[in-house]
């Protein structure tokens, strides 16, 4: 699983409004020849990430190469279950990366367009965003 190796806050604070507005950074495609982009705005987990990287790499049989451009480097906390309210803030559980609209997420170099196609389709099946097939010529 992704996770970063070292963190300069163990818990931070969840605000939603960073995931408003369309992305900046990360929204053409620049490794690979083909991309999956991101239409709405979710938190993916290490898991989802792990899972659809996964999911392509089977179909792909190790053709081509694969480029992950997020990466879960906000802590979600939890509390356990049946506990009562108050007595401060859970443990740190899972990471999740915040992904905004526009966000190329994956790419492929490597492969056809219709291989690299089904691979995304198989992969956006892991994850929880509405997504998109990008090539590097048109945007």
């Amino acid at each position: 699983m992704l996770s970063p190796k070292k963190v300069r806050h163990r818990k931070v604070m969840k605000q939603s409004r960073h995931l408003r507005g369309v992305e900046t950074r990360g929204t053409k495609v620049a490794f690979g020849d083909y991309g999956l982009m991101a239409v709405d705005a979710k938190w993916i987990t290490n898991r989802q990430i792990e899972a659809a990287r996964v999911a392509m790499n089977r179909y792909l049989k190790r053709g081509g190469k694969i480029w992950i451009r997020i990466f879960p480097d906000k802590p979600l906390t939890k509390k356990p279950a049946e506990v009562r309210m108050g007595k401060g803030k859970g443990s740190p559980e899972l990471w999740v990366a915040e992904v905004r609209s526009g966000r190329i997420m994956y790419e492929v170099k490597g492969v056809p367009e219709e291989t690299a196609k089904e691979a995304f389709r198989l992969a956006s099946a892991k994850l929880p965003v509405k997504t998109k097939f990008v090539a590097r010529q048109n945007y």
